[in-house]
């Protein structure tokens, strides 16, 4: 008898993961690399809310808490569904997690039997069909087009939905593609879950606060309130405020799922971080100008970036809306030297010194992920290496 168990084969390193760990490894060993597969911003947490998790350090908060969060944490989580969002909800309606991923780990291990369909519109982050397959779903990619904004259209979903289906996941802004839905687009798409009382929603918020162009941003739960009580919407500190290893996370839901995830929850890792948690407090109370100017940077580094990608022969991009990654087609490159699909695309970047992940991951092939979550400087050399890399296929 083996040690590891068959649970072991269905927790997969993420391509973005892969990408990022290799170029720690080539340049432990002396290559210079540019590393563009994290989707974390390059800024540091802003003051005043470090300062506040010192604060709470020196008064002692450094013990258990509640499981899923504060009453504090979760006082301030409901004022801020209220104030930028317009959901209603009570304490007991939200909880917090170290991370988003667990908050939809947790959701996925409270609800999922074996052969539950989870479906996900393609291309969609890696985690939603990993986290599926550890729980013993089955996750359905729904293959979306460049032509409609990657977006999922009504028809497609309609065709999708069987009697196995229990979840869909929906990301606005999106990663890997910064597709944004409109409040209009979310209507669309209940009209047909309308007809499916049994499927339920994952509204995954995590980027609502970098959106370009002046663009609004719409939340499932608001714009078809009549599915509220089967939606969760996550959400989290990490994109918002540059507190990707401050781990936490946050969801509202109905209270028999957010008790269903707190048990989950319970039996991993109890209680996120309380420094962590005192740390939110302050973020989501607090000023939010920090935030707004960088989201004009990160506009700024997409204006700088799509142009350039979109010269380079062979490959091709659409203008996201939000987050901060640009999905770029490779079909172009496809058949030329031993080119055959996007994971060989990826292998050849990084031949040239670019760290990427490749699409297939994310459902939809063949593209690779650019973050622009990085300095002008980087994304200039990348794109330097990346038109090298193009030229020397032919």
């Amino acid at each position: 008898m083996g040690l590891l168990s068959a649970r072991v084969e269905r927790a997969r390193l993420s391509a973005s993961a892969r990408a990022a760990q290799r170029a720690r490894e080539l340049r432990a060993a002396g290559r210079n690399i540019v590393e563009l597969a994290q989707g974390e911003p390059d800024f540091n947490t802003p003051d005043h809310i470090i300062e506040a998790a010192y604060r709470a350090m020196h008064a002692g908060q450094t013990h258990y808490t509640q499981v899923d969060g504060t009453p504090e944490l979760k006082a301030a989580i409901v004022a801020k569904f209220k104030r930028e969002n317009g959901i209603e909800c009570k304490p007991e309606n939200v909880s917090a997690s170290a991370g988003g991923k667990q908050v939809l780990f947790n959701a996925l291990m409270a609800t999922l039997d074996p052969g539950d369909e989870v479906l996900i519109p393609a291309p969609s982050w890696v985690a939603y069909a990993d986290i599926t397959h550890f729980c013993e779903g089955v996750p359905v990619w729904l293959p979306t087009r460049a032509e409609d904004g990657f977006k999922l259209r009504p028809e497609a979903l309609e065709r999708a939905i069987t009697r196995k289906s229990k979840w869909l996941m929906l990301n606005s802004p999106s990663n890997p593609s910064g597709a944004v839905y409109t409040a209009g687009e979310y209507r669309a798409l209940a009209a047909v879950l309308e007809r499916h009382p049994s499927v339920w929603i994952i509204s995954d918020d995590m980027y609502e606060h970098v959106l370009f162009d002046g663009r609004t941003f719409a939340t499932l739960a608001v714009a078809a309130p009549q599915l509220a009580p089967r939606t969760l919407t996550v959400n989290g500190l990490s994109k918002t405020f540059a507190m990707t290893g401050w781990r936490l996370g946050y969801a509202c839901g109905p209270v028999e799922l957010i008790r269903a995830m707190a048990r989950m929850q319970g039996q991993s890792s109890l209680n996120p971080s309380s420094v962590s948690q005192a740390a939110g407090v302050a973020a989501l109370n607090g000023p939010m100008d920090i935030v707004h100017k960088r989201c004009a940077e990160f506009q700024a580094r997409r204006d700088f970036i799509v142009p350039r990608l979109n010269a380079v022969p062979g490959l091709s991009c659409t203008l996201p809306h939000g987050a901060f990654y640009v999905y770029v087609s490779c079909a172009g490159w496809i058949g030329k030297g031993n080119i055959k699909n996007d994971a060989d695309v990826t292998a050849h970047l990084l031949e040239h010194g670019v760290a990427l992940p490749n699409g297939a991951g994310y459902g939809l092939s063949p593209y690779f992920r650019v973050s622009f979550a990085s300095s002008l400087d980087n994304l200039e050399e990348a794109c330097k290496r990346i038109r090298t890399a193009g030229e020397n296929l032919r």
